[in-house]
């Protein structure tokens, strides 16, 4: 059974992210240490005792849909009346709202929690807070004042709606109409799919940001408006009012993620053929802009279900190793009994590997998370500095977390042998759970080239350049302390971010010449590099902290372990590109 990490939790959040300085400047008001302890302490057990036991019943009995209803998994919702009920929802949320305005290092921290119990329950009030999240900054007041202290209590919920049929990631190709209706409402009609939580019965209302074209729109993405358009029409004093017309017209069957209806959404296809009836966030055709501050905080919140799921799949593992026993460990006595597999040196790299790059892809995670923080309580520079910075760090925070919740899952299968190819183990759920993570909110290719053709650019190319020079401080310390249960770890983390560097400096030339497709052939192991160096530089760190062996010891085994991979992923980034374009001929046979 999961047990959330606490103590790695909070000393990643604290002294390697950068909590702890912010506390001792009070960037947060009057938040203390100890209520983060607090606040972590009742987190870990709701996610222990309630979350995690109902998550093989949500995978097993799904979601039921019958005439437009559908029908949560038994206890699901119960369990998020109980949830929400103890202002979890509420923790980053407006205070002018009823929110807690907390910052986001908590809600990533316990987010990681919520979706280790189960990355199917917690899909629901990730999408809330990016809902809340959107309203805070795109919304009118008289928006704001109806529907977020309602959505930040979590007695509702919220929805993205981006998706067509036609239209994946290319949201140019987006067809979902509206109309004005002469007053400040709209009317929408099309089709959505793939859309998380579209409906349910845990909640009264549901609120649906959805992504539409008026009718003097222009082409592409430059047309787009986005509406807020909910299931059950509000009345001025917040009580609900008649039935929109927005229904489910069915949910998917899916790999994971069971517990999670994933809808197709129809707006508009009523008998009155008004449509839907939706208000405008923000401006008409600026619609793009509003659902990428959704979809940012949703890539953070993904990224974090990787981390989470990373290390539910290392605890199973490693509970899984102690109790096996399979023939005889070096230095085992001949003729006694089996060892367990823990005791084999192949396990106990395998383990070693998942624990290690769930602790890094976790301070990638909680350090993108700080730097949204200190953006919204810096001014001037120093704000425009850390917002640079969550955007450098969001992309890799995104795929880096979930490619590594991704092998976690494969390798803790593997431990299990045969057993975890058995679903009763629950070692399969957690594989099936994740695999969606490196496709939603923008799938893990499009992050690469996020990064590489919009981030590195930022401040001329200085910001990226200035992150590695912190990393490669934290090296010079580790070089410095001249402790030997380091071992290899500054001349290892050294390379590593030399490698960083190099192919760093080789992509911005190429986007500076005009290479765009040369750089973008090592987008992807560009990325694998930035993650793999920089959550070693974070190790080190933390190592470097407070001198724990353990630590100490997982920091050394990735140093000398796994990062010398990025020796082979610079050579892909700076010579993959020719051989990559030529060899595309051989797909059109």
């Amino acid at each position: 059974m999961y047990r959330a990490p606490i103590k790695d939790i909070a000393h990643t959040l604290k002294q390697v992210a950068g909590l702890d300085e912010a506390l001792e400047e009070k960037r947060f008001g009057e938040l203390s240490a100890d209520l983060v302890d607090a606040i972590l302490e009742e987190a870990a057990k709701f996610a222990g005792e309630r979350i995690a036991p109902l998550a093989e019943t949500g995978d097993k009995h799904g979601t039921k849909l019958q005439d437009g209803v559908v029908t949560t998994a038994p206890g699901w919702k119960e369990l998020y009346t109980d949830w929400a009920a103890g202002g979890w929802n509420a923790l980053t949320g407006d205070e002018a709202y009823g929110g807690q305005g907390l910052p986001a290092m908590l809600s990533v921290a316990v987010s990681e929690m919520w979706n280790a119990g189960s990355v199917a329950f917690a899909l629901a009030p990730t999408l809330t807070m990016g809902a809340v999240e959107a309203l805070e900054k795109h919304a009118s007041d008289e928006l704001k004042a109806l529907y977020l202290p309602k959505l930040i209590s979590g007695e509702w919920t919220g929805t993205m709606n981006l998706t067509e049929p036609q239209a994946g990631s290319d949201l140019g190709a987006l067809k979902a109409r509206a109309t004005r209706n002469g007053d400040d409402t709209y009317s929408l009609f099309g089709q959505k799919i793939f859309i998380t939580y579209g409906e349910h019965d845990m909640t009264d209302n549901i609120v649906h940001l959805v992504l539409a074209r008026l009718p003097d729109a222009p082409a592409g993405t430059k047309g787009i408006s986005l509406f807020l358009v909910p299931k059950f029409l509000v009345n001025p004093d917040g009580s609900l009012g008649p039935r929109n017309e927005v229904f489910c017209a069915g949910i998917e069957h899916k790999l994971g993620i069971h517990a999670s209806p994933t809808c197709t959404m129809i707006y508009g296809d009523g008998t009155s053929g008004e449509g839907a009836k939706g208000w405008l966030v923000g401006e008409e055709n600026h619609g793009l802009a509003c659902m990428f501050t959704m979809m940012n905080n949703a890539r953070l919140l993904v990224g974090i279900q990787g981390v989470a799921v990373a290390e539910a799949a290392y605890q199973k593992a490693l509970a899984f190793a102690r109790e096996r026993r399979q023939g005889r460990a070096p230095g085992a006595k001949a003729g006694g009994e089996m060892s367990p597999i823990i005791e084999h040196p192949d396990i106990q790299r395998t383990l070693l590997t998942m624990k290690g790059l769930t602790q890094g892809a976790r301070a990638i995670a909680y350090a993108c998370a700080h730097a949204l923080d200190m953006a919204r309580v810096s001014e001037g520079d120093e704000a425009r500095h850390w917002a640079d910075r969550a955007s450098l760090l969001t992309p890799v925070a995104k795929a880096f977390g979930t490619d590594v919740g991704m092998e976690a899952a494969s390798l803790g299968i593997q431990v299990h042998g045969g057993m975890g190819f058995i679903e009763e183990t629950g070692a399969a759920r957690l594989w099936r759970d994740v695999r969606i993570t490196p496709i939603y909110e923008g799938t893990n290719g499009i992050q690469a080239i996020d990064l590489v053709q919009r981030k590195l650019p930022l401040g001329n190319g200085e910001h990226v350049k200035g992150y590695i020079a912190e990393l490669v401080a934290i090296a010079y310390q580790a070089a410095a302390s001249n402790r030997p249960e380091l071992g290899e770890t500054a001349k290892c983390l050294s390379a590593a971010l030399a490698d960083l560097e190099e192919a760093t400096l080789y992509l911005q030339k190429a986007l500076a010449e005009g290479q765009l497709a040369e750089a973008l052939c090592g987008a992807t192991p560009y990325l694998r590099l930035f993650g793999l160096a920089a959550g070693g530089a974070y190790l080190a760190k933390g190592a470097l902290a407070d001198g724990d062996a353990a630590r100490s010891a997982i920091c050394r085994f990735y140093a000398e372990n796994l990062l010398n991979e990025t020796t082979a992923l610079k050579h892909r980034v700076m010579h993959g590109a020719e051989s990559l374009m030529a060899a595309g001929a051989a797909l059109q046979d």
